[in-house]
């Protein structure tokens, strides 16, 4: 998965107004104790961080 396929699925979940603050404040354990933006800068793939996010937001197998 690239970045640009991580954000545009993210945007779908949360929101075209919302999806940008969702990844700065949202903390996720899975992520240790991270940010979806603070995961991906620090270089996590953003497969890694997507799993994690389908897991916090309770999305449907369909999006995994």
């Amino acid at each position: 998965m690239r970045h640009t396929e991580f954000w545009a699925r993210l945007e779908r979940a949360v929101g075209r107004g919302y999806y940008e603050v969702w990844a700065d404040q949202f903390v996720m354990s899975e992520l240790g104790g991270r940010t979806a933006r603070e995961a991906l800068d620090a270089g996590v793939p953003p497969k890694q961080v997507w799993s994690a996010v389908w897991s916090a937001l309770e999305l449907p197998a369909t999006e995994k």
